[in-house]
Formats: structure tokens, C-alpha cells, sequence
């Protein structure tokens, strides 16, 4: 079984390279199910109900999200009537959505998706390692594909998901600081894993924000409005190819190319 997950999904220069190379990558990698992180779909902050319909139509089969999910006051309601947008599980009671989807993939295997947010440098939400016990101990055991997004700022963090998780999920890729890292590998328990899959939208700017914005306040401390970069875009992400009868990964590459 081929998955792909494609690496935080930014702005319109995001959106507009997955549409054109979609479904290349789906008939190239012979992909069955197909993911990606969107919660930066939007100008660079959140996610819409027209834009989650938009790349749910263009073949992505599951959208997952992270620290923005809530930005845009129209999602709200929207989370629970598109069951196939998640946003991170380990967000208190209360809010709407989830961060667990399951379905059937295109070569008829059962698949669970699960998004999840780490909290060192960020939002003080609930722990997402007991989360991942609790929502994977929910799951029926005949589900052996088991993807998880973890979104996260520090790369420690994300490295003890991996290895807490290993052994338990087919693939834990890490996103959210839109840098791809260079040390995709299969753990020792079957489990692939990333650090970071990497931004896909434009990269002459500083993590998809025009760059002249960035310097400045870097330079003088000055808020000023943040706009997404429009140039260099590129598609980052991962195909990892796993053994549908245990769920084990058996192999994860990296893909990137530019517009």
C-alpha cells in the first residue's frame, strides 16, 4: 500500500502546485490513500470551508491541521459536517471537529488518521502522547494502516513521538515549522518516520511570509502585516509504502520539486 502525505499546504502558491501535480504523484507512486496538513491553506492562516472542499476535490482524501485550525471564524461550524478535516485530537473538550478519521483507502484497506499538536512552544493544550494511547487503544485492531500527523515546533519532541509511537503506527510525520528535514527513515518497530515533511508553498520568503516583513521585525521590532511570499514554490513531502496486512512500514521517501 502507497500513501502520500504532502507537508503543510501554504497559501494560494501551496494549494496551486498540489492541484497541477496531484494527481501525477497519485498515478506515478501508485498511491492508495493520500493526505496532507492545510491548516495554512488560506493566505498562510487556516483553513475555509471553500478551500477544504476545493483540495478534498482535487484527490486528497484526508486534510490535517495544527495550531491555525481555528483561525478562520467560518470553520467553526464547518469541522463537523466534513468529518475529513481534522483538526489536533488533543485539544480540550468543547471545540468542534476531531482529530481521528478512519475509512476505507482506494485499494479497499481500512486506514485511521490521526492528528495530534505538541505543546513545547506552543499552545498549553492537553498531552498528546496520552491522547495518541487513548484514541489508538480506540481503534478496532483489523485497522493496521494508522497515520499520524504531529504537529509540533520542536524537533525533540517530535523525535520522542516517534519513538513512543514506534512500533504502533504505520508512519508518524511530523509538520508545522515548514522546513523539511533530511532524516526520513523506518524506526526498528516498523514505523516511518520524519521530523518534518516540509512546507509546500513559496520558499523565497521566511516560512512562507514575505521575507522584507520578516527582517524587519527581526531588525527593528516592528509588527507589520504579514502576507505570504508568491515565488519559489515547492511541493515537499513524503510516499511511504507499507505492508497492508500489518501496518508495518516497509520503506518512506522524500519528494520535493519546484513549480
Amino acid at each position: 500500500m502507497n500513501i502520500l502525505f504532502v507537508g503543510d499546504i501554504f497559501a494560494s502558491g501551496g494549494r496551486g502546485i498540489v492541484a497541477e501535480n496531484l494527481n501525477r504523484l497519485i498515478t506515478e507512486y501508485r498511491i492508495d490513500l493520500a493526505i496532507a496538513n492545510a491548516e495554512n491553506s488560506a493566505g498562510g492562516f487556516g483553513i475555509t470551508p471553500l478551500i477544504s472542499e476545493e483540495l478534498l476535490s482535487l484527490g486528497l482524501d484526508v486534510l490535517t491541521g495544527g495550531n491555525h485550525s481555528f483561525d478562520k471564524r467560518e470553520i467553526h461550524d464547518y469541522y463537523d459536517h466534513q468529518p475529513r478535516l481534522l483538526r489536533p485530537a488533543n485539544y480540550p473538550p468543547g471545540l468542534p471537529g476531531n482529530g481521528l478519521y478512519s475509512a476505507i483507502a482506494r485499494n479497499g484497506i481500512p486506514y485511521a488518521v490521526l492528528n495530534l499538536q505538541g505543546r513545547a512552544h506552543m499552545a498549553n493544550i492537553d498531552c498528546p502522547f496520552r491522547k495518541a494511547d487513548e484514541l489508538l487503544g480506540s481503534l478496532d485492531p483489523a485497522i493496521k494502516i494508522r497515520i499520524v500527523d504531529f504537529h509540533a515546533e520542536l524537533t525533540s519532541e517530535k523525535v520522542a513521538m516517534g519513538w513512543y509511537l514506534n512500533g504502533r503506527v504505520t508512519a508518524m510525520i511530523g509538520t508545522h515549522t515548514h522546513v523539511p528535514t533530511a532524516d526520513a527513515r523506518v524506526l526498528p518497530g516498523g514505523t516511518a518516520y520524519q521530523t518534518d515533511a516540509g512546507m509546500t508553498g513559496p520558499y523565497d520568503g521566511v516560512i512562507g511570509i514575505e521575507k522584507e516583513t520578516i527582517l524587519r521585525r527581526f531588525l527593528t521590532g516592528a509588527a507589520g502585516r504579514m502576507e505570504a511570499a508568491r515565488h519559489g514554490v515547492e511541493l515537499h513531502g513524503a510516499v511511504i509504502r507499507a505492508d497492508e496486512a500489518t501496518g508495518k512500514a516497509l520503506e518512506i521517501q522524500r519528494i520535493s520539486f519546484k513549480k
